[in-house]
């Protein structure tokens, strides 16, 4: 490893359920998840399937105390610090700060909690993630409304959500709307706060819950960037690749299709509409979505600035009944086994390659930054009779899923041209890369291939010009970098004067000009070996201007896998 730029953001998450406790001090009310017990009746009660709105004595509920950490922040966040955190993913209790959900005016004691929190971190320099709801209804709305399958929910988010940007703007830069929200459609009263009653339409529930979720999280979107121009806000996935446990055609459809359902609601949240399978789906099931109106140009203008996801194992799936029947479940959603992995103490699947496998995925996908917030392994630990642990496992669970995140960032996530915000990939409970700039050209032959940067924005007729004069002063092929109706330029051979076109704006002539001539220069470094050297070259999620409008590039996938590590690569960036 070591191709992690400085400012690569690591860190960890936790959820104000599995940490904060003190589930009923300092004004808080009662939420979904206070109500999830342990023991058997956990996933009933998380399924919907047990209706439990109030806690009892008889089961015992984990987040009521969990770690504590409402009386122990500061201690916590210092050791954080000392771990070398430089991002920390946490979320907001709803309750904490409206504890029916939807009071007019906000518990100040609450506010003043995460306020304090807040301030804590960035004592030591490590910028706060929050998740604006992490599995985490108020009791009163569910009782009030249903949960999610009413519309009014929205609203009361929407109130919810202004509150928390008008407090902390400033102090928060990165948002997430809702905490792994396609696991409502497995887990509708976690999900969700979902109960059904005897004979209801589950699926339509479900769907229309989803509905006005999504509707909500553009809203959220919306409303942040009004309030805070510079802040980020995204979506959450709980990922992981479906792998087809054979290569018949049958199960390789079969683990397409679960690996599209699991894209659902990210699909609307990024891309700000329903895609055309989700509703051919929906209207053979019978399911009609009750929009408003106003709706679906609301999903349009609240896509999400990046791609967050949860990845702790890779899946596996079949059409053979025999095999489905035996799957135990690999995290929430049924899987078989995979026979070519080793599993943890949980029965999920250790797959480093996976990782990679659904980073590459969800990038070429949705062309968007991608956040790691979650992953990790559970296992029975040892504890030593000097309290320690020695988790090598661990170590090495860690290391292997580093690893392969760094090749999908070096090898695979291609350089982007006008991405209109900064790209970042943040990691696990590690976290956040960024250049800045924009790749222009590349070329390779043999063990030679330069990357030409810009740091400012740039005409294309400028780049195809340096890219051109690149290609004829050096004699070598350009990769083309660009969108495929963009390659002919770099292909042309012609001066590089020709390609100053009359269309460019006269007041850009002299610009031009004097980057011709920085370009002539650095072809002739080019040429005769005087460039700099450096080690490798690989992929990096760069963007920059805002005036390009491109898309990925593949210069430095190309050239990378054309070298070995170690060779001689040659790198040369222009500033303007």
């Amino acid at each position: 490893m070591g191709k992690f730029p400085k400012d690569f953001l690591w860190g960890g998450a936790t959820a104000a359920n599995q940490c904060e406790g003190a589930y009923n001090e300092g004004g808080r009310g009662l939420s979904s998840v206070d109500v999830v017990p342990f023991g058997p009746d956990r996933f009933p009660v998380a399924l919907g399937q047990l209706k439990m709105l109030d806690c009892d004595a008889e089961h015992f509920y984990p987040s009521h105390e969990a770690i504590d950490m409402y009386h122990h922040f500061k201690e916590d966040i210092k050791l954080f610090a000392e771990m070398g955190f430089r991002c920390y993913r946490l979320s907001i209790a709803w309750t904490r700060i409206l504890p029916n959900g939807d009071d007019a005016q906000p518990n100040e004691e609450g506010l003043r909690f995460y306020e304090e929190l807040f301030d804590e971190c960035h004592k030591y320099g490590i910028e706060p993630l929050v998740t604006l709801c992490h599995f985490d209804t108020p009791i009163a709305l569910i009782k009030k409304y249903g949960g999610w399958k009413d519309r009014r929910m929205v609203d009361a988010y929407a109130h919810y959500c202004e509150v928390l940007f008008q407090r902390f703007r400033g102090k928060v830069k990165y948002w997430l709307t809702f905490n792994e929200i396609n696991m409502l459609l497995h887990m509708p009263f976690m999900g969700a706060g979902l109960l059904f009653a005897p004979g209801e339409n589950v699926q339509q529930v479900k769907y229309q819950a989803a509905h006005h979720e999504l509707v909500a999280s553009a809203k959220a979107v919306k409303l942040s960037h009004a309030i805070m121009p510079d802040a980020m806000v995204g979506c959450m996935l709980a990922a992981g690749q479906f792998y087809p446990r054979t290569c018949a055609p049958a199960d390789v459809q079969a683990a397409a299709e679960a690996d599209r359902d699991n894209y659902f609601f990210i699909d609307v949240q990024s891309r700000g509409e329903y895609p055309v399978w989700a509703k051919k789906r929906m209207e053979r099931a019978g399911i009609t979505l009750q929009m408003e109106p106003g709706d679906e140009q609301l999903l349009k203008e609240g896509t999400v600035d990046f791609i967050s996801f949860s990845y702790y194992s890779s899946r596996c799936t079949t059409v053979d009944p025999e095999l489905m029947n035996k799957a135990s479940g690999n995290a929430i959603m049924d899987a078989v086994r995979n026979p070519y992995l080793k599993a943890s103490d949980w029965g999920w699947a250790i797959d480093p390659v996976g990782l990679r496998i659904t980073m590459n995925s969800l990038y070429d996908r949705y062309q968007k930054p991608l956040f790691i917030v979650e992953n990790g392994l559970g296992a029975v630990d040892k504890v030593e009779a000097d309290g320690s642990i020695h988790d090598t496992y661990r170590i090495d669970y860690l290391r292997a899923h580093i690893e392969q995140m760094e090749k999908a960032m070096v090898l695979a996530m291609s350089p982007t041209i006008g991405v209109p915000c900064t790209p970042r990939v943040l990691v696990p409970a590690l976290c956040t890369a960024h250049v800045g700039g924009a790749i222009l050209g590349g070329m390779y032959a043999g063990r030679l291939c330069t990357t030409v940067e810009m740091t400012v924005n740039v005409p294309f007729d400028v780049m195809f010009a340096m890219a051109s004069l690149v290609h004829k002063e050096s004699a070598h092929h350009i990769v083309p970098t660009v969108v495929e109706y963009m390659e002919p330029f770099f292909q042309r051979t012609a001066e590089v004067e020709s390609l100053v076109s009359e269309e460019v704006h006269k007041a850009d002539k002299k610009r031009i000009e004097e980057t011709l001539e920085k370009a002539k220069e650095i072809a002739k470094k080019m040429a005769d070996g005087s460039a700099p050297i450096i080690k490798t070259l690989g992929d990096a999620v760069v963007g920059g201007s805002s005036q390009a409008v491109g898309s990925p590039t593949n210069c430095g996938r190309i050239a990378h896998e054309l070298l070995n590590d170690g060779e001689k690569v040659t790198e040369i960036t222009i500033e303007l």
